[in-house]
This record gives structure tokens, C-alpha cells and sequence, in this order.
């Protein structure tokens, strides 16, 4: 009994950091619509970031947030701007294609730079990367992981707040909802969207620091993370910020209980889930749109 309870704890902490990656790219979806396939390799660019600043300036990966971040805000403005909001003129499916090709631009420029070596931040931030507390005998909890669940819950729900208690909170979410006429009452939707862009970038940036602590990456590590970002995102339903925190305990408790029942079964039971959630969502859907065709059909 006792080693299910700690898997389940385990799949809690682990879902931390899942919602954490999902962050940016739900919110994102929220209010741009745009699922940005270089979400996963955006934030392996600021995990690189902040391992430069840790290996050669000798700077905590904590203190280096504070370069790291208002960097990310600046890509992801000249993102929307030079990319996304261009892209999106040409319909939904462009800047899906868009952000795919920019994924590969960031994940082989950072290989030329870096080589194919795995890194991790673990050892710039001392022994918070092993330390743990030790709840009874059978179950310890990392500080880290905690870390990264207290920084998950923080995250998404000051952007909800934001979203719901702030001027510029309700100027983005007016303009996700109808950009053109935002503008009649005064609202720059080009503006707002870019700050919007700007915002899910230093999500990104965190997640990307957490990621770089808790373990190592690559160069190509992004793909993965986008992977893991996106099931979240689904299972809490998309574009819900409180659901992204919900799809990603669900994603890491399915994973760890998999893990426990077989060792290949930690990323199954996770897709499986997924699929099964997907699934759910799709299949009622689908018949709630064929039921008012039964009803009209002669008995």
C-alpha cells in the first residue's frame, strides 16, 4: 500500500513540472490560438542560456533567470511579430508549419554551438538537486520537485489572475476572442498579441530552467518536452490553465504508476491516457453533433 501512495506522490511532483513545460503553450492557445510546435525547443534555448551564464560566469541559474527571462520576453515579442502574426494571415494550419521550421532552426543551431553532449544545471544549484524530505520511512519527497509544483501552481495561477484582474489581462482576452474589433474601442491587437507572445515565452524560460535542473538535456531534448507539454495541455483541456496543472498530475501520476507496474510502462501509460482522454473528448462530440439527425429520422 505504502509503495502505491508513494508513486502517486511521486506522479504529483512529476506532474509539477509537466504542467510547468504545458505552461506557455496553453496559454498560448488561450488567447492566440497558435500551438507552437518550437515550444519544446524554445525552452531548451533558455535552459543553454542559463547554462552559459552557470559554466563560464560562474552565475546561479537562479540569479541568471534574471537575464534569461526578459531575453525569452524579447523572442517572443519578435516572434509574434516577425513570424506568428504573419503566418496566421494564412490560416490556422501556417503557423503550425511556421513554428515546426523554427524548432529545427533552434535545435540545429544549438547543436552546431553545442554538440551533441548532454548538460545539466545540477551542479550550479549545490545540494538542492539530491535533497529531499524524508515524510515516513517508505516515502521521501525531492525539494526540488517540490520547488517545481509550488512554481507551477504559482505560475498558472498568477497568469489567471492577470488574465481576470488586470486591464491589460482583459485586453488580451478580448482580443482572442475577436482581434478586429477590439480596435473600435481602442485596443492595438498587434500590441497586445505581442505581449501576449512575450508572456508565454517567460513561461517557457522557466520551464526551460526547471527542466535544466531537474535533468539533463540536449540539443535535441525539445521535441520530448513538446511531447509531454502537449499531452498536459489536452488532457487538462486546452487553453484551461487550472486543467493544464490538472492534465499534467494526471499525466505524471499515470507515468509513475506505470513505472511501478512495469519499468518499460512509465511513457506507455502516460500516451495511453492521453488517447484515452482525446478519445473521450471526441467520440461524444461527434455523436452529440449525429443526434439531432437520429431525432429527425422517422420512427
Amino acid at each position: 500500500m505504502m509503495i502505491w501512495l508513494n508513486q502517486i506522490i511521486q506522479g504529483v511532483l512529476l506532474g509539477g513540472y509537466y504542467a510547468l513545460i504545458a505552461c506557455g503553450l496553453s496559454f498560448m492557445f488561450s488567447v492566440m490560438r497558435i500551438i507552437n510546435l518550437a515550444h519544446g525547443s524554445l525552452a531548451i534555448l533558455a535552459a543553454f542560456g542559463l547554462f552559459v551564464l552557470a559554466s563560464r560566469l560562474g552565475l546561479s541559474p537562479f540569479l541568471g533567470l534574471l537575464i534569461v527571462l526578459p531575453a525569452m520576453a524579447a523572442v517572443g515579442w519578435l516572434l509574434q511579430r516577425t513570424v506568428l502574426e504573419r503566418s496566421l494571415r494564412g490560416g490556422l494550419l501556417v503557423p503550425i508549419l511556421s513554428t515546426f521550421g523554427l524548432s529545427i532552426v533552434i535545435d540545429n543551431l544549438l547543436f552546431q554551438q553545442f554538440g551533441a553532449d548532454t548538460r545539466s544545471l545540477a551542479p550550479y544549484i549545490g545540494d538542492l538537486s539530491y535533497s529531499s524530505w524524508a515524510i515516513t520511512d517508505d516515502i521521501d519527497i525531492g525539494q526540488l520537485a517540490v520547488l517545481t509544483l509550488a512554481a507551477a501552481i504559482v505560475l498558472l495561477g498568477g497568469l489567471q489572475l492577470f488574465l481576470t484582474r488586470t486591464s491589460l489581462g482583459r485586453a488580451i482576452r478580448a482580443t482572442a476572442e475577436d482581434p478586429d474589433t477590439v480596435g473600435l474601442i481602442g485596443i492595438d491587437a498587434r500590441r497586445v498579441n505581442a505581449t501576449a507572445a512575450a508572456i508565454a515565452m517567460v513561461t517557457v524560460g522557466i520551464a526551460g530552467a526547471f527542466l535544466a535542473m531537474r535533468a539533463t538535456f540536449n540539443p535535441y531534448s525539445g521535441g520530448q518536452q513538446l511531447v509531454f507539454a502537449f499531452e498536459a495541455a489536452v488532457i487538462g483541456g486546452a487553453g484551461s490553465l487550472w486543467g493544464t496543472l490538472g492534465g499534467g498530475i494526471v499525466l505524471g501520476v499515470a507515468q509513475s504508476i506505470g513505472a511501478q507496474i512495469d519499468p518499460q510502462g512509465f511513457l506507455i501509460t502516460g500516451h495511453v491516457v492521453f488517447l484515452a482522454v482525446l478519445f473521450a473528448r471526441l467520440y461524444p462530440s461527434r455523436f452529440a453533433l449525429q443526434l439531432p439527425r437520429l431525432r429527425r429520422q422517422p420512427a
